[in-house]
């Protein structure tokens, strides 16, 4: 991890969970981290949870990755104070329970925004700060297990994921979409799937808690695996599960 130090990460969905985690480990690794979030006082918390030191490393700023305003309003300033991205962590995401024969249309188009949308917002932003500086970055994904295949739901249960697999199946395809266009712009930026089991977050569904789980310091310690591969290794899938899952 030496050559990301005093370099700048991007970690969205930063207030729990996943980004939560890696944005604790990168700025004690020396990075400089940006966590992005739409609750405030959860980042605020972060923060001063954290030790003096690697407290001095942490900007926390509001953004809400589903509105492309907000995603340019935060990346302006960032490029601004900051000088550029290196290190993009796409860890923002929403599950939001119910049939997708039935649920609301608003909600589903609010997943899909998050989910799929958020994605492309950040990574364009971040990739075009790579490219201007020839930056050797890399864009993390996180995906999921759902994203490669749909396990059935417990028995004598509803499905609950509805359009959430259909989105993190999108993000499958925009990994190898990125990497083959990244490689035809002739930059050395690298992007990796992240793709977790079950972990114990928020996004969780209640009916699923009784099932092992990975925590969020597991994934979170995967992704500084993949970022501290040398630079002509790229680690373009790395999937998780918890030991016992019968998925």
């Amino acid at each position: 991890m030496e050559r990301w130090h005093n370099c700048v990460a991007v970690v969205t969905g930063a207030s729990s969970g996943i980004g939560a985690e890696i944005a604790r480990k990168l700025v004690s690794a020396g990075v400089m981290v940006v966590a992005l979030a739409r609750r405030l006082d959860r980042l605020e918390q972060l923060r001063e949870k954290l030790p003096e030191d690697p407290r001095s490393r942490l900007r926390i700023m509001q953004c809400d990755v589903s509105d492309v305003s907000s995603v340019n309003a935060v990346f302006d300033a960032v490029l601004g104070d900051l000088g550029g991205v290196d290190i993009l962590i796409n860890n923002a995401g929403k599950l939001s329970g119910g049939q997708l024969l039935t649920m609301s249309v608003d909600t589903v188009q609010q997943v899909l925004q998050t989910n799929v949308m958020g994605v492309v917002y950040c990574t364009q932003r971040a990739f075009e700060s790579m490219r201007q500086r020839q930056s050797m970055g890399h864009v993390v994904l996180i995906n999921s297990i759902v994203g490669h295949y749909i396990f059935n739901p417990l028995p004598g249960s509803q499905q609950e994921l509805n359009v959430y697999p259909a989105t993190k199946h999108a993000i499958t395809a925009l990994t190898e979409l990125f990497r083959q266009e990244m490689r035809e712009f002739k930059t050395k930026v690298k992007v990796t799937s992240i793709s977790p089991g079950l972990v114990n977050t928020e996004l969780v569904p209640l009916d699923y808690k009784r099932l092992p789980m990975l925590q969020a310091e597991d994934v979170a310690s995967a992704i500084m695996y993949v970022l501290s591969t040398p630079p002509h290794v790229q680690v373009h899938e790395l999937t998780i599960k918890p030991l016992g899952e019968p998925f």
